[in-house]
Order: C-alpha cells, then structure tokens, then sequence
C-alpha cells in the first residue's frame, strides 16, 4: 500500500540580496564598505617615512657618512693633538670640515635615491596612483629627506664638535661658532641634499644624477687649481671661492681668502639653488609623463 505524500506547495523565492547603494549608484554595482577620501599632505609623509625608513640604501648612505663625520673629525682633532700643532687663528671647531666633506657625498647619494629609484624600479607609477597630486608627493619626499638628514647630520656634528674641543682645548668658541658648526653645518648638508633630490626629479635617472651632483661639488675647486693665465684670475677666484668644499670651509668661519661667502652666507647661497633646483623639479613632474 502506497505512502500518502503531502500536497505539493510551491516554495516562494528566496529574497534577492541586498544591493550596495552609495550616492545614489545604480543598482547591482558593487560599492566598498570601506570609507573612502582622497590622500592628503598627512598620508604622504607617512607613505614617505615607512619607504625611507625601510629601504636598505638609507641605512647604508647615513650609516657610512655618521663613520665618515665621527672618524675623520676625531683623527684630524687627535692627531693635532698628537703632533702638538699651534693651529693660530684657526678655529678649532674647523678640523671637522674634512669629515662633512666627504659625509656630503652620501647625502647627495640619498638625495638623489630618493627620487630616481622610483623611476628606475617603476615604483612611482604606485606612488602616483596612491596619491595623484605630483606637487604633494614630491614636498613630502623632501621634507621627509630633509629631516631626516638635518637631523642625523646636527647630531653628529654636535658630537664631533664637542669631541673636538674636548681634545684640542684651547680659545673657548663663541656661541656663533658653535651654532653654525652645528645647525649650521646640519642646515648647508639637508639643502644641499634637496638640491640632489632636485636634480634627481629632473634627471630621472640614479647614476647620471649622482655624476652630476659630485661634478658640481667637486669640478669648480679642481678646474680652479689649473687656471694659469692672469686673463682668468678673478674667474678662477670666483669658482675657488663659491665652490661647495670652500662655502662648508667658510661656515666654519674660516677662510683661506679674504673674500668670498663666509659666516651664514654659505646657507643662503646653498637655499637659493635648492629652490631653483626643485622648482624645476615641481614643473617637470607636472608636464612630463611618469
């Protein structure tokens, strides 16, 4: 004898999912539910500081140029020292130019990294994308750099300077010397890392901006040691005495000449072609494809 099977009732629909509405979007588009808002100056900086902080070649460039500033100051001022030289007018604070010198060259490095590796890597099509406006990007990868740099830079200087003074004793400094041999020195080697940064948005390319950069420390002092002809005396004055090596020399507030920048004149001069350097740079990230 067969089952009685209970009548057939027909099963209403399931209900149609909820669509995702957002300003008045069409119906079946999917909308995030995460909030959304466009990048601001903050978020940049925060992106720039997490790429600096993490990339192999910052700890590199700065850890090369703390050894740079730490070890030459300190040799220069010990062997002084050691040999018992009368340094004369000489102040004392002054020894530490050999060190910044050189430690110069890994900020212009730096500088000059933290713009074109992007481009050499692609990377600034990410960058670009997350954040839109070029102009924000580029016054976040600066003032990013240009703390940073300041910073390590001062400190070091501090050290190197006190360590020195320590050692070689003599005429106390004035408070001027010591502010420029300080921030000073720490203002002149930011900026002229901004101008390497610069030159790297220009250039967009990590070795040949890098060539050029130590070309534009270096060239103007050594071409000035072959000029021989008196027709191109005040020339060759001219490039000696407003190449880079001698403008860190006069910030000391030493001065193998009796002309040329000297006391704080150093940082204006340097402050005016960083910002001819990134103007530049702000025009041709806007103008030129990525």
């Amino acid at each position: 004898m067969s089952t009685p099977q209970a009548p057939y009732q027909p099963q209403a629909p399931a209900p149609a999912p909820q669509q995702h509405r957002q300003d008045g979007a069409s119906a079946g588009l999917y909308t995030s539910p995460i909030p959304q808002r466009a990048a601001t100056l903050g978020d940049a900086l925060a992106s720039e500081w997490t790429k600096i902080r993490s990339v192999r070649s910052t700890m590199w460039t700065l850890g090369v140029m703390v050894v740079l500033m730490l070890g030459i100051g300190l040799a220069a001022a010990a062997l002084v020292d050691a040999a018992d030289t009368d340094l004369g007018d000489t102040p004392v604070l002054s020894l530490g130019f050999y060190g910044v010198l050189l430690g110069s060259l890994c900020v212009i490095t730096l500088g000059v990294l933290t713009i074109a590796s992007e481009y050499g890597t692609g990377m600034i099509r990410s960058t670009l994308t997350a954040c839109p406006s070029r102009a924000r990007v580029l016054t976040a990868k600066a003032i990013v750099f240009f703390l940073l740099t300041f910073v390590v830079t001062t400190v070091v200087a501090t050290i190197v300077a006190v360590s020195q003074e320590q050692i070689l004793g003599g005429a106390e400094p004035s408070g001027g010397d010591w502010l420029r041999a300080t921030v000073g020195i720490g203002l002149y080697t930011a900026t002229l890392g901004l101008l390497s940064l610069g030159l790297g948005a220009l250039v967009r390319h990590s070795a040949a901006a890098i060539t050029i950069m130590i070309g534009v420390v270096l060239l103007p002092l050594v071409v000035s040691m072959f000029m021989f002809s008196d027709s191109l005396a005040d020339v060759q004055r001219w490039l000696f005495e407003y190449s880079i090596p001698f403008q860190i020399f006069g910030l000391y507030g030493s001065s193998v000449t009796d002309s040329g920048p000297s006391g704080w004149q150093p940082l204006w001069i340097m402050l005016g072609a960083a910002a001819v350097a990134l103007g530049g740079a702000f025009l041709s990230l806007d103008r030129r494809d990525v």
